[in-house]
């Protein structure tokens, strides 16, 4: 897999940043206290997580010594970047978008200034410019699933999700390691499609084989989607042993998500009876309760390949035409249908 020069690689993250932007820029205050997918985390949360990382970043780049303390203090004391997700969330949303713009921004430009082969300190190990900036990406695009799940949107796949899944190809063996595994001595052939591209790592010969979608594998590297909810197929014991781990970023992994693939389960209160399926011709709308007739067929955004079963709640003032408000994968989750 062939990576783009440095200067694509920061517009590359500019947009990933720009993107999230967008989302959040028409939100109500009341949104951004949606619950997400990580537990006890609201939409504040989130971005004020983003901040306080790329806060952390310019420390790196522009005082080392203050942060050679911080790095101190982040391995002696766990629940560091919780406690700074929850700080940051106390703030309105109007300055925590202001201030996430700010530094993003910040870090964008000494990025850029970086010279070629000087490494900036980092929390694990130091690293260069451009892995630090494929860093910054991958975790826009992590936090900003999680945000877009909250409303109910859903995954994009662009191009910039190169950077993120060789990320996820590159700390193939820190996976095992995290889990106190032997790593595969077997080299890996990794084939990942995007629209009429396909994207290779390892030997073509190998034995231990992945492929599939791009996105689908970027959301199961960043533990953002279960691994039952993508096409992602593994050939070989090892191969399949590393998709049930697979993390691109450092650190401890975490729970992960539980499937989407949800078969009947009660959850949440609601009008009896009003509930959501779907089925290979999208959703279907069973019983009375919600904005469509029975039996009413929608489109729907399958999360990949998975399907989703949700209880209809009552919707929401002011939601918009189509707008269903469910209990599903997330609490409180807002999902769109739209009719054909």
């Amino acid at each position: 897999m062939t990576l783009p020069g440095p200067a694509a690689l920061l517009a590359d993250l500019r947009q990933e940043g720009d993107l999230l932007e967008k989302l959040l820029r028409p939100l109500s205050v009341e949104d951004w206290d949606l619950p997400t997918p990580a537990e006890g985390w609201t939409i504040r949360h989130q971005v004020a997580h983003l901040t306080w990382t790329e806060r952390t970043v310019l420390t790196a780049l522009e005082e080392p010594k203050v942060f050679a303390q911080l790095r101190e203090r982040f391995r002696a004391e766990p629940g560091v970047v919780d406690r700074g997700a929850a700080e940051g969330a106390t703030r309105s949303p109007a300055e925590i978008q202001a201030s996430w713009q700010d530094r993003r921004r910040r870090v964008l430009e000494r990025l850029a200034a970086v010279p070629e082969g000087e490494r900036i300190p980092w929390i694990g190990s130091p690293m260069g410019a451009a892995m630090m900036a494929s860093a910054r990406l991958m975790e826009t695009f992590a936090h900003g699933q999680d945000v877009r799940d909250a409303l109910g949107a859903p995954p994009v796949a662009s191009h910039r999700l190169r950077h993120v899944t060789h990320l996820g190809v590159a700390t193939r063996d820190y996976a095992f390691r995290q889990r106190r595994l032997d790593p595969p001595v077997e080299p890996f052939r990794v084939e990942l499609n995007h629209e009429d591209e396909t994207w290779t790592w390892g030997p073509a010969e190998a034995a231990q084989r992945v492929h599939g979608p791009a996105l689908d594998f970027a959301l199961l590297a960043t533990r953002r989607r279960h691994r039952q909810d993508g096409n992602v197929v593994a050939e070989g014991h090892d191969a399949d042993a590393w998709l049930d781990i697979v993390q691109a970023f450092a650190g401890r992994p975490g729970p992960g998500r539980a499937p989407l693939l949800w078969t009947g389960r009660e959850v949440g209160a609601g009008p009896a009876g009003t509930f959501l399926g779907c089925g290979s011709g999208g959703a279907v709308g069973q019983d009375a309760g919600h904005p469509f007739p029975t039996g009413q067929e929608l489109s729907w955004w399958p999360p990949l390949s998975g399907c989703l079963l949700f209880r209809v709640m009552p919707i929401r003032p002011g939601a918009p035409p189509g707008a269903l408000s469910g209990a599903g994968p997330f609490p409180a989750a807002r999902t769109t249908a739209r009719q054909h």
